[in-house]
């Protein structure tokens, strides 16, 4: 048995194989087969409220009464503030009066029209008094159409004492009290409305960076996802990614003079209200898909003390063989090849750290599931 160890150590992997003193390390392998791989961004962004809605107030008067609590859902004609009603009320009551005043004189001018009309068949009334009647009749109906527009106008700022919510969504904190004098100029804002089911997530990207992956699409090295298919996700801060994928709205038609950036927003559900207005967040956003691309484990793949990425790679004989690649970006658990592999490759992705270059291996077939199940209870065991 010493021997056997030291014939292992002193001769190499390789030789004690070859003297039959030891057998061949076992390796899980896969297969590179090309496959379409989407070319993902990863982006700077904001959190933006889809609809944003000052509250103000309609007509001038004293604040009465604030009806709604502070920073919950409101629903679109909910009533948030009220009014001094009794000036508004009484202009209502001056306008009904004045609309049956006009209404009588309209009685009044209508009967003396039928009664000149009477006297001008009997040839009793000549027809300059006919005319006369005839316009105090067109006069009065025009008064009681004003009397009427007075009238709608006062019932509608009596309604506006009672300030409704414009849009559904959630109300901020209250900027004025009770008490307050409030005016119609549009100057003093009464609370701020964000709807926020669903949100907007504004990023930017290079111009540049966006040029370039056009060109690739125009090239064929690159193909552009289905309109509508372009997978979009938010990732925080800590790393996790939001549970509910989004859609890409736009992007700007003009780049920022100053930052040299192109601005693209996209569209997230936000049921749970998780996604506030003004958090930062990463976007990561499909932008092209590279067809019939290789892909490796990145747990196959190791660094030579210059820092090269070599894997190993299985040939005749089951024999390994180091091999220089190239790699791309980070998909996953996975990195893209750029060069260095061709399809048919047998890759080693279990049982790296066994292999030399030019020793005889036994590969088998690498399967994810063992190996996400091998690196979860290697993860337990470190931390107990």
């Amino acid at each position: 048995m010493i021997a056997t160890v030291l014939a292992a150590t002193l001769l190499g992997p390789a030789q004690a194989q070859e003297g039959g003193e030891m057998p061949p390390a076992a390796v899980g392998v896969a297969t590179l087969t090309g496959h379409d791989i989407p070319v993902m961004s990863e982006l700077p962004g904001r959190i933006a409220a889809t609809r944003v809605s000052e509250v103000r107030a309609r007509v001038s008067g004293i604040l009465q009464e604030r009806v709604f609590e502070q920073g919950t859902l409101v629903k679109e004609g909910d009533v948030l503030y009220r009014i001094d009603p009794r000036l508004f009320t009484v202009r209502v009551a001056s306008a009904e009066a004045s609309l049956q005043r006009a209404m009588a004189t309209q009685a009044n001018a209508r009967q003396q029209l039928e009664r000149q009309a009477n006297l001008k068949e009997r040839n009793v009334a000549s027809g300059v008094e006919y005319d006369a009647a005839a316009v105090a009749v067109a006069q009065a109906d025009a008064d009681v159409a004003l009397a009427e527009a007075a009238l709608d106008e006062a019932k509608i700022n009596l309604e506006y004492t009672e300030v409704r919510a414009p849009i559904t969504g959630v109300i901020g904190g209250a900027l004025v009290t009770e008490g307050a004098l409030v005016t119609a100029d549009g100057s003093s804002n009464l609370a701020l409305i964000q709807q926020i089911d669903p949100v907007y997530a504004d990023f930017t990207q290079s111009a540049q960076e966006l040029l370039a992956l056009k060109r690739a699409v125009a090239d064929g090295r690159l193909a552009s996802p289905a309109p509508g298919q372009a997978r979009v996700e938010l990732v925080f801060d800590d790393g996790t990614v939001y549970a509910s994928p989004g859609k890409l709205l736009f992007s700007s038609a003009s780049v920022d003079s100053t930052t040299g950036q192109v601005t693209l927003r996209a569209e997230f559900p936000n049921t749970k209200g998780d996604l506030l207005p003004g958090m930062y967040v990463r976007v990561r956003i499909e932008q092209a898909v590279r067809r019939d691309a290789l892909s490796v484990p990145q747990r196959a793949v190791v660094r030579t003390r210059e820092g090269q990425a070599q894997v190993y790679v299985v040939g005749k004989g089951d024999l390994a063989e180091a091999r220089d690649v190239q790699l791309g970006h980070s998909q996953d658990s996975e990195w893209v090849v750029e060069a260095g592999l061709k399809e048919g490759d047998k890759v080693v992705v279990d049982g790296v750290q066994k292999v030399q270059p030019g020793a005889k291996v036994a590969p088998e077939a690498w399967k994810p599931e063992n190996a996400s199940a091998d690196q979860n209870n290697e993860a337990e065991k470190a931390a107990k």
